[in-house]
């Protein structure tokens, strides 16, 4: 369903009689309450943004035309929402609990769904505890998750975030990139203190046919092998994450360890499933509960509550607002705690490979922008790169600022000081500084008037920069899992109002088409039909001195 133009319009209208958001605050007392929102152990702040009372019941009245709440409960239902594909998007369903009903072409999944977990809980935890050991009887100190993508990247940001709940052994890495340096780094990490006696190795492939991450299992076996591990002890060393059991036990791997997932899981909702079984064997599997569960607080309130106190509806809502609307070409992600330094580059490909699209469900053009450009870094390292740009250049950006109250560190002062710098960003952008009060700045701290007149444009801060914050108590495995699914929620909404497939990725296989043919061309020396630029490209990766001569 698409949103009548007129909504369209009647936001825009709305939205240029706006006033200044320093000005909203001083007319209305109760402006924070309106637009805070407290849901699954998260807080979101949303009052600094660009929005009244007018523009607010416009996009909510944008989204009910748009079918964001039959959506919604399509996808709970277990409908083919992913329509190009025939799928169902149910990643719901792998972090309800067990007596909950999801179901799947008239099939309840959960049997499904806990037996494969109940599977991850007792080899994690045979893992852990040294009782699965190597081909010699050592115990296990290292594991390489092998996968990209969604197989690569959502447990890879967990394992990150969660540092603080992990116990030494095992080690956990991951490899993802096809560029063999990934993949050396790891193997001699885990080889200079250890040895390929004490590795254990994940395939994560739902095909099993994954060109890098096959390529990459293939090296690793051949590492293990060279490393003393005999081919038939192989199932001691390798488990895999996967559907395709005539090719896994051809690799070596009992089938007894591949663990299962479905087609209506999509790869980069998967940490949820088995894909996320490097997090129960780096923190424990009641610990990836924890996760499972803050996630399904998420769920249930994005399922329950009314579109005005929806906290997904809510971050989606303003993100069209600010990308429709306002212009805004890209969205930062700022979040003031180290471990959470790869959330923006999840939501990165959460986000821009959800909704980069540019066809409706139907097929034809789109009529508006769809998902900007996701980027960021933890603060305060942002702060010391690019915030420049955010306060004072011709570029803006929305911000989701992402502030843990609780640290897992014992240097109060350190703590203190990383929240000051998260409020005072965001109070910054929204206020800025005008030439007039710059002016009387630089006179106060002994300027000339001269000089004052020459610094203050360079000292000025246009502000009414909109900025979102989303307060976590602390960073534990549940409030992880309500944040991750609060986004990926996020991602549902807008692909609704932007009337696009949120849950097919077709614009990954064109260049993976076409490199698989280079691959083939590289190797036999053949030269297919490539336009110039191409050409000489690989000539020049065939023979990397000569430069290619003109014509």
């Amino acid at each position: 369903m698409t949103a009548p133009s007129d909504l369209w319009s009647d936001l825009a209208t709305k939205s240029l009689r706006v006033p200044p958001m320093r000005e909203l605050f001083d007319n209305d007392a109760s402006r924070l309450w309106k637009h805070t929102i407290d849901a699954a152990g998260l807080v979101l702040d949303a009052s600094k943004n660009r929005i009244d009372d007018a523009v607010l019941e416009s996009l909510f009245s944008l989204a009910r035309g748009a079918g964001v709440e039959a959506r919604r409960d399509a996808m709970f239902a277990g409908d083919k929402v992913n329509v190009t594909e025939g799928r169902a998007a149910l990643h719901v369903a792998l972090r309800a609990p067990r007596d909950a009903v999801f179901t799947v072409d008239g099939r309840n999944v959960m049997p499904d769904v806990h037996a494969v977990l109940d599977h991850m809980e007792t080899f994690s935890e045979q893992v852990r505890s040294g009782a699965w050991t190597g081909h010699d009887g050592k115990a296990i100190t290292d594991v390489v998750h092998i996968g990209i993508g969604g197989s690569d990247l959502g447990p890879r940001f967990v394992c990150a975030a969660l540092r603080s709940y992990q116990n030494a052994r095992p080690s956990v890495h991951f490899v993802a990139n096809v560029d063999a340096h990934a993949l050396d780094g790891v193997l001699a990490d885990v080889a200079r203190p250890f040895e390929a006696a004490t590795t254990l190795f994940i395939v994560a492939s739902k095909t099993f046919t994954t060109a890098e991450t096959m390529m990459n299992a293939h090296s690793a076996r051949a590492w293990a092998l060279a490393g003393g591990v005999p081919e038939a002890q192989l199932h001691r060393h390798f488990v895999a994450v996967s559907t395709n059991t005539e090719a896994v036990r051809a690799f070596g791997i009992d089938t007894k360890n591949m663990f299962a997932f479905w087609d209506w899981v999509g790869g980069r909702y998967s940490l949820w499933s088995a894909i996320g079984l490097p997090i129960a064997l780096a923190c424990g599997m009641a610990r990836f509960r924890e996760l499972l569960a803050g996630a399904h607080a998420m769920d249930t309130h994005f399922a329950n509550a009314p579109l005005e106190a929806n906290m997904p509806v809510r971050l989606a809502l303003l993100g069209i607002l600010n990308a429709n609307v306002l212009g805004a070409r890209s969205v930062c992600i700022a979040p003031y705690h180290q471990h959470l330094e790869l959330l923006p580059a999840h939501l990165q490909q959460l986000e821009m490979e959800s909704n980069g699209k540019s066809v409706t469900l139907a097929g034809l053009p789109v009529a508006h922008a769809t998902v900007p450009v996701l980027w960021g870094q933890p603060g305060t390292n942002a702060q010391h790169a690019y915030f420049q740009c955010l306060h004072q250049g011709t570029e803006w950006a929305p911000i989701d600022f992402i502030a843990v109250m609780a640290p897992a560190h014992a240097h109060p002062e350190h703590q203190r000081a990383l929240l000051a710098n998260c409020f005072a960003q965001s109070e910054a952008l929204m206020n800025g500084k005008t030439q007039d009060v710059a002016r009387a700045e630089l006179i106060a701290a002994g300027a000339s008037e001269v000089e004052a007149e020459r610094l203050a444009p360079h000292k000025t801060f246009p502000g009414n920069r909109p900025s979102n914050t989303i307060v976590l108590a602390r960073l534990d495995p549940s409030s992880l899992g309500a944040l991750i699914a609060l986004y990926e929620h996020k991602v549902m909404v807008q692909g609704t109002i932007w009337n696009i497939d949120s849950f097919d990725q077709w614009g990954v296989e064109l260049g993976k088409m076409l490199a698989k043919t280079i691959v083939d061309e590289l190797e036999s020396g053949a030269l297919g039909t490539h336009d110039a630029s191409t050409r000489a490209l690989i000539e020049r990766a065939r023979n990397p001195s000569p430069s290619p001569s003109p014509p």
